[in-house]
């Protein structure tokens, strides 16, 4: 029998995970809370920089649009050192194993978070302020970046090969939950307070809970494992004493994976980006909508949406990944052109049908990626591979998309740009999705079983045995 033929009969006979359901909802819940932890106190940054950051850590000149804007281009910057995290922890996450670098990850995003609630303002310190939020910004994006290939890959190396879709989807609801988290948190202080105490002092106080959300997550996460298909392949990468640094093979041998997987978040990320962060700026700007009723609104999309990521997740299983994922992405390119007039109107319940259309159409794209990316690299340089790629497409999508935004939008004053600059967004993920593969239902022992038959260092016959110690 060929290298070939035995690529094909692991993917057809190979076995699901044996997790038992019970442990599989363990083992969700542990890489959901964590990525609660971790987004509550990533987004928690983001609406602090649409309300708060541009007035306490920047010299005022009287423009309110001005402080956004940098506040907008020190969010961007904590993108920046996301893929080196990504690489970083990725590396050792494929040799030491998943659960140890997601638990320090979670401790180091938790610090610098709780630090960032006690910075001192531009008032005090002067250009001191802005230079602290970055450093702390910096290694927030560092630590974050080993976050969500460790999450996702928890659960999908645990899951069932024809329900991966809908399992490692969970861990992508963390966001909107992270997400309703900070909104509430933020919701409660700003309403209850005035507008010189939320400024002064109140908004700290969302800072300074991360250390709780931390220590929760942290908690439930110690009572999983990896998963055994990552213990099988730890065990050949010390046989073969292959300890190169990982994005090197990644961007040999994968490197045309690695284009798909970057391209194909444009859509979703630099959608996901106007929706949640951007359009509180447009509402306060434009709309001049208060802050309260904004974070209200954010809060019952959020909700929503946490429940549409699984939904989407599990019709990737039913109808698989590329279908579901180039619907979304064609989807993204009309949102702007309906929901900038919509939230013109002013009418709060018009308002939040447009906001919960981009989240709808977001879990579209955002959904499937988990497992489409986890059943496109082999599980040695898995980790390393898909915090890579979703680090990566950030740095030219998500990170730019408030600034290019609120940039067009000062210098137009009309949506219409944005939503041009939308059109350009899903036009790129559609041409990367429309370059790959269907993957949904397909074994992940098949995936390395196929890397191996491609590599040709082990030879035909090396690669049966490999297939022989996998089956």
């Amino acid at each position: 029998m060929t290298a070939v033929d035995d690529s094909a009969t692991a993917r057809q006979s190979d076995p699901s995970p044996t997790t038992s359901p019970t442990g599989l909802r363990r083992i969700v819940a542990a890489a959901m809370v964590g990525a609660v932890a971790e987004w509550y106190e990533f987004f928690l940054y983001g609406t602090a920089s649409a309300l708060v950051f541009g007035e306490v850590f920047f010299r005022s000149n009287g423009n309110a649009v001005d402080g956004i804007i940098a506040a907008f281009a020190l969010y961007a910057v904590g993108f920046l050192a996301r893929p080196f995290g990504g690489i970083l922890f990725g590396h050792f996450g494929d040799r030491v194993g998943r659960k140890a670098l997601l638990q320090l990850s979670l401790v180091v995003v938790g610090i610098t978070t709780f630090l960032m609630g006690c910075l001192p303002p531009f008032a005090t310190v002067g250009y001191w302020a802005p230079v602290l939020l970055v450093t702390l910004r910096l290694i927030q994006g560092f630590a974050f970046g080993g976050e969500w290939g460790g999450a996702v890959l928890l659960v999908s190396e645990h899951s069932p090969d024809h329900r991966r879709g809908f399992w490692a989807s969970w861990p992508q609801s963390g966001v909107p939950l992270g997400n309703v988290l900070a909104t509430v948190v933020m919701l409660v202080l700003s309403a209850n307070l005035s507008d010189a105490q939320f400024l002064s002092w109140g908004w700290r106080i969302g800072f300074w809970l991360s250390a709780v959300v931390v220590l929760i997550g942290y908690w439930v996460r110690s009572s999983v494992d990896d998963a055994p298909i990552f213990r099988e392949a730890q065990q050949r990468l010390d046989a073969d004493r292959r300890h190169a640094l990982g994005i090197v093979e990644v961007l040999r041998h994968h490197w045309r994976q690695v284009l798909i997987g970057i391209g194909a978040r444009f859509a979703e990320n630099i959608l996901y980006y106007l929706v949640v962060t951007f359009s509180i700026t447009y509402l306060k700007l434009a709309v001049h909508v208060d802050t309260a009723p904004i974070l209200a609104l954010m809060l019952v999309a959020h909700l929503l949406h946490f429940f549409m990521i699984p939904a989407a997740g599990l019709l990737s299983d039913v109808i698989g990944r590329r279908p579901v994922y180039l619907t979304g992405a064609v989807l993204t390119a009309g949102w702007g052109f309906l929901a900038f007039p919509m939230m013109d109107t002013g009418n709060y319940a018009v308002i939040i049908v447009a906001i919960t259309l981009g989240l709808a159409v977001e879990s579209l794209t955002y959904a499937p990626y988990s497992a489409l990316m986890t059943e496109m690299f082999p599980t040695h340089v898995r980790y390393t591979a898909l915090s890579f790629c979703y680090q990566a497409a950030p740095i030219l999508a998500g990170s730019l998309a408030p600034l290019i935004a609120i940039s067009l939008f000062d210098r137009f004053h009309s949506s219409v740009p944005i939503s041009l600059y939308l059109i350009v967004a899903a036009a790129i993920s559609v041409l990367a999705v429309g370059l790959a593969k269907e993957t949904a239902g397909k074994s992940l022992r098949s995936v390395d079983a196929e890397a191996a038959c491609a590599d040709s260092g082990p030879g035909v016959e090396g690669v049966t045995a490999m297939q022989r110690d996998m089956a």
